[in-house]
C-alpha cells in the first residue's frame, strides 16, 4: 500500500473516521491494528519481523532498567543490538558480505570457497523501523526516558504506519510519549496536514515521478549514452530522489496531523545549503541525527585529542550511513565521498565567513556555495544511482570528458527546457517559502489566495501528473 494509490486514501478514510470515535486506549489499539494492515498488505509474512524486533525491545527496555549494576544494563542493551542487527544483517547484508569475501579470497588465490547465497526478499522498511526500535532501549540505558510498561503503546510506537517504511526515524522520548497522553482532535492541524500531504503528493506525482521516466531510461542505457545525456539525467535524478523521499516525508507528517501526533521534520530545503555539513543538516534530518548521536559521538565526536581522530570519526560515520542505504560498494562509496567533503569545509568554513564584507558581497558568496554544495552533491548522486563501481567511474568519466558546446543539443531539447521547467518552478517555491515548515504554509496570504493555491496545485496533480506504479525510491532500504 503506498501513499499515492486509491487504496491508501480508502484505508486512511476510514481509519480517520474511526480513530477519533475512540477512547485514547481504543485509539492505540485501532492504530497498531491499521499498521499492521498497513506493513502486512506489502507482505504479511514479514510482520512477524516488525512484531520480534518490537518485542525484544519491550522486554529489554524493562531489563535494562530493573538491572542494578551498569554492566548488566549494558549485556542487555548489547543484546538488543545484537538482535535488530542481525535481522537487518541477515536480510539486508547477508548476500553482499558473503560475495564480497568470496572476492577477497579468491583475489588473494583461494578460489574454490564458495559461500552461498540466500534467495530472500527484503523486508520494506527495515531499516527504518530497527533504527527506530533500537535508539528506545538506548535512550533507556542513557536515562533519557523511562521504559513503558504498555506493551500497546510500544508496539505502535515502532509500527506507526504514516512513517514506518521510509521514516522520519523517530525517537521514543518523541513519539512514544505522544501514545502514552490523551489526543484530541484539532482542526487547524487537520488543515494543515491536508496541505502538506498536497505539497507531498506533488512532489511525488508531478516532479519526482515524470522525471523517474527520463533518469531510467538514461541510467539504464548508460554505457552508450553521451556526456550530455548523463549529466542531464543525474541533474534530473537529484530531483527526483528529493521530491520522492521528502515528498514522503510530507505525506507521513501531514498523515500523523490528521491523528494528532507530531512527528520530526526531515527535509529543509536541502538544495540551498552552502556547504555540505549544512546540506546533511538539512537532508534526511532525522537519519542525520541518529549517525550523530548513536555512531559519532560514541566514537568521540569531535571531542577528541587530535583533529585527525575528529576527521576518522567524520569519515566512519559517513561510510556507515552510506552502508545503511543498501548493500553495494556504490553506496558506500557515496558516504566516503560525503565524508572526504564534509573534512576541508570545517577547515576552511571560519575563513570563508569573513571574506564578505557587504550585503551583496555576503549574498554573491552564498550564491555560489549554494552553487558548488550542488555541483559536489550531483557527483555523489552518480555513486548512489549507479548499479556498480565501475558503472559510476564511467558515467563521471563520460560527463567530464563529453560536456562541450558541441554535442550538448540535449539542453535545447523540448524533453530537457520542459523538465528544467518543472524543477525550476519547484526552486522558485521553495525559496519563496524557505522559511516556513513547507510551501503551503500560507498563513501571510488572504484566503481566496490560500484556496486558489490548492485548487491549482491539485489541477497540476489530476492533469500533468504520471499516475503510473513508481513505488517510493527509499522503500528499498
Amino acid at each position: 500500500m503506498i501513499f499515492n494509490s486509491p487504496t491508501f486514501l480508502i484505508f486512511l478514510a476510514l481509519t480517520f473516521l474511526i480513530y477519533w470515535r475512540l477512547s485514547k486506549k481504543g485509539q492505540n489499539v485501532f492504530l497498531l491494528f491499521c499498521s499492521y494492515v498497513f506493513y502486512g498488505w506489502w507482505d504479511w509474512r514479514f510482520l512477524s519481523l516488525i512484531f520480534i524486533s518490537s518485542l525484544a525491545d519491550y522486554i529489554i527496555g524493562q531489563k535494562i532498567s530493573s538491572a542494578s549494576q551498569l554492566r548488566h544494563k549494558k549485556h542487555w542493551l548489547w543484546l538488543s543490538i545484537g538482535i535488530n542487527l542481525s535481522i537487518l544483517g541477515l536480510f539486508k547484508y547477508f548476500n553482499f558480505f558473503a560475495s564480497s569475501l568470496q572476492d577477497a579470497l579468491i583475489f588473494f588465490g583461494v578460489p574454490e570457497v564458495s559461500l552461498g547465497t540466500l534467495y530472500i526478499i527484503l523486508p520494506v522498511g527495515i531499516s527504518f523501523y530497527t533504527f527506530q526500535t533500537m535508539s528506545y532501549t538506548i535512550e533507556v540505558y542513557q536515562g533519557k526516558i523511562q521504559p513503558t510498561r504498555n506493551i500497546v503503546e510500544f508496539f505502535t510506537f515502532v509500527s506507526f504506519f504514516p512513517q514506518l517504511v521510509a521514516g522520519p526515524i523517530e525517537r521514543a522520548s518523541d513519539l512514544l510519549v505522544q501514545f502514552r497522553c490523551a489526543r484530541t482532535f484539532v482542526l487547524s492541524d487537520a488543515y494543515d496536514g491536508m496541505r502538506q500531504m498536497l505539497w507531498g503528493l506533488f512532489k511525488k506525482i508531478v516532479i519526482a515521478d515524470n522525471l523517474a521516466e527520463i533518469v531510467q531510461y538514461v541510467y539504464g542505457n548508460a554505457a552508450i549514452a553521451s556526456g550530455p545525456q548523463l549529466f542531464a539525467a543525474t541533474f534530473f535524478f537529484a530531483f527526483q530522489i528529493y521530491c520522492d523521499f521528502s515528498g514522503y516525508s510530507d505525506i507521513a507528517i501531514g498523515t500523523a496531523k490528521l491523528f494528532g501526533i507530531r512527528l520530526s521534520q526531515n527535509f529543509r530545503y536541502p538544495y540551498f545549503a552552502r556547504s555540505i555539513p549544512e546540506f546533511w543538516r538539512r537532508w534526511h534530518i532525522t537519519l542525520s541525527s541518529w549517525f550523530r548521536d548513536y555512531v559519532f559521538i560514541p566514537l568521540g565526536g569531535s571531542r577528541v585529542q587530535s583533529k585527525w581522530l575528529y576527521f576518522r570519526n567524520i569519515f566512519i560515520t559517513f561510510v556507515v550511513s552510506g552502508l545503511w542505504h543498501g548493500a553495494n560498494w556504490t553506496f558506500v562509496a557515496w558516504g566516503a565521498m560525503h565524508g572526504l567533503c564534509f573534512i576541508p569545509t570545517i577547515l576552511s568554513a571560519r575563513r570563508q565567513e569573513k571574506k564578505a564584507a557587504t550585503h551583496e558581497e555576503a549574498q554573491w558568496h552564498d550564491a555560489h556555495n549554494i552553487i558548488l554544495t550542488f555541483l559536489l552533491v550531483l557527483v555523489g548522486w552518480v555513486f548512489f544511482r549507479s548499479q556498480s563501481l565501475t558503472e559510476s567511474l564511467h558515467i563521471l568519466q563520460t560527463i567530464f570528458q563529453n560536456i562541450s558546446f558541441a554535442n550538448a543539443a540535449i539542453f535545447f531539447s523540448p524533453v530537457f527546457v520542459k523538465k528544467t521547467a518543472i524543477v525550476a518552478g519547484l526552486l522558485v517555491v521553495e525559496w519563496r517559502q524557505r522559511r516556513q515548515p513547507h510551501p503551503l504554509h500560507l498563513e501571510n496570504i488572504p484566503r481566496w489566495g490560500r484556496w486558489l493555491a490548492y485548487y491549482i496545485l491539485l489541477a497540476i496533480i489530476l492533469f500533468f501528473g504520471n499516475f503510473s506504479y513508481h513505488p517510493f525510491i527509499y522503500f528499498q532500504f
